[in-house]
């Protein structure tokens, strides 16, 4: 690796890190950076996601005010995290070099999709599980069996964590509104950079383990991306979320169009 594809690295994770801080999909801009850097897609995707555990590790201890009362919920939804997580890695290291690059695109732009969608996602979900306020409990009853559902759901969303996890957090969002006890946004926020962590946490062992990681790659993607999302903390409140989003999404639309087009074309 170069110093140029160094510093282009840096460079798209501090800008991943920062877009993470304020919206969400930092992936799509951080994953095609490294593939423009010169990784192969599966290393890249490996590479990338050891390099989000620091910034979920910083998010989870943001939270973690908001944690109180959620030890045993924490405890139940580990295992199927974890598990999850070492699913979906396992299958990303034995997916064939070729197909995966197939599929990127189409993980892209499902990704896209849901970074178009999260604000009807949080809007839905704030609805269900507040009262007036964003830190009131919702008195509606939880679904009879809903944590089987939210247990099994959690799985399926680690595994695609495990797997490529871009957007991820979006999908947890929306089914932790069904935890029975009806958590606040904050909480269920707080829950999800928990399982982050772990999700990406265990994904990341296996990654190492397997030699998938380029290390110097992690590395500079790793302090881009804590540098962007100190910079994007302090940032936020000038740049509205929405506007940011609305960004993410028209780069994951050019980037499902261009990595389509090295594949296919």
């Amino acid at each position: 690796m170069t110093l140029g594809h160094a510093l282009f690295l840096l460079a798209a994770s501090a800008l991943a890190g920062a877009v993470n801080s304020v919206a969400g999909g930092g992936t799509l801009l951080s994953f095609p950076a490294a593939i423009a850097a010169g990784l192969p897609p599966i290393v890249a995707n490996a590479t990338n996601a050891v390099a989000l555990v620091p910034g979920s590790l910083a998010a989870a201890w943001a939270y973690r005010a908001h944690l109180g009362g959620l030890g045993r919920l924490v405890a139940v939804l580990t295992a199927p995290a974890v598990v999850g997580a070492l699913i979906g890695a396992t299958i990303l290291r034995h997916t064939p070099q070729r197909l995966f690059e197939g599929v990127v695109p189409w993980l892209v732009l499902g990704a896209t999709v849901l970074i178009l969608l999260q604000g009807v996602v949080q809007r839905r979900t704030l609805a269900r599980t507040t009262g007036p306020t964003a830190a009131g409990p919702s008195t509606a009853p939880a679904p009879r069996g809903a944590l089987a559902w939210v247990v099994f759901f959690q799985l399926l969303v680690s595994v695609y964590g495990g797997y490529f996890g871009a957007a991820m957090g979006i999908v947890m969002l929306a089914f932790l509104g069904y935890v029975p006890g009806s958590l606040n946004l904050h909480q269920m926020n707080a829950l999800k950079n928990v399982l982050a962590v772990l999700i990406n946490g265990a994904a990341s062992v296996a990654f190492i383990a397997n030699g998938l990681v380029e290390p110097y790659a992690a590395a500079v993607m790793a302090a881009g991306a804590i540098a962007g999302g100190i910079l994007g903390g302090r940032l936020g409140r000038r740049a509205p979320a929405h506007h940011v989003r609305r960004l993410v999404v028209v780069i994951g639309f050019g980037m499902t169009v261009l990595l389509a087009w090295r594949r296919y074309g």
